[in-house]
C-alpha cells in the first residue's frame, strides 16, 4: 500500500514539475515576444512593412512573434483565425487583439498585442496608420467598440 502511495506522489510531483517547466517556457517565450514588440515602438507606419524603416499592424505581429519562434500568417485577417479564441476575461499579456473597422463604406482589419492586463486597465501595442507603432488603451471607446476578437498563440 505504501508503495502505491509513493508511486502516486512521485507521478504527481513529476506532472507538476512538467507543468511548471511548460509554464516557465511559455513565460520566457512571451517575454521575448513582448520585448520585441516594445522595441518597435516609434517605428513609422508603412503599409505592408516588416522592418524598422516602417511596418503595418500585421507586420509588427509577424516579425515579433517570429522572434519568439512562432510563425504567424502575414495579414491581420489571416492572423485572426490562428491560435485559440479567447474572451475578455481570459486575456493576458502576449495575446492578440483584432479589430474590424468601417468608415465610409470601407472595411479593414487591424491587430495588436496585449501588453498589460490589470483591473480596469488593458493596454496593447499596435501599428497605427497615423502614429506608427504605439501603445494604446484597449478600454477607450474607440478601440473597445471595434474589437472583433482575441487569440492566444503562445
Amino acid at each position: 500500500m505504501s508503495y502505491l502511495l509513493a508511486s502516486i506522489l512521485l507521478i504527481g510531483a513529476f506532472g507538476s514539475q512538467a507543468q511548471s517547466k511548460s509554464r516557465s517556457a511559455k513565460e520566457r517565450k512571451t517575454n521575448v515576444i513582448l520585448a520585441s514588440v516594445k522595441s518597435h515602438i516609434g517605428t513609422p507606419y508603412v503599409y505592408g512593412g516588416t522592418s524598422r524603416k516602417g511596418m503595418d499592424c500585421s507586420g509588427l505581429l509577424y516579425v515579433s512573434f517570429n522572434t519568439g519562434g512562432i510563425s504567424l500568417p502575414r495579414t491581420a485577417k489571416s492572423q485572426s483565425t490562428f491560435g485559440k479564441n479567447l474572451s475578455w476575461k481570459k486575456l493576458r499579456p502576449g495575446d492578440l487583439v483584432f479589430f474590424k473597422f468601417k468608415q465610409k463604406g470601407e472595411k479593414w482589419w487591424h491587430s495588436g498585442v496585449i501588453t498589460v492586463v490589470e483591473k480596469n486597465k488593458i493596454r496593447f501595442i499596435h501599428a497605427s496608420s497615423s502614429r506608427g507603432v504605439v501603445e494604446s488603451n484597449l478600454l477607450s471607446d474607440y478601440y473597445k467598440k471595434n474589437v472583433k476578437g482575441f487569440r492566444r498563440v503562445i
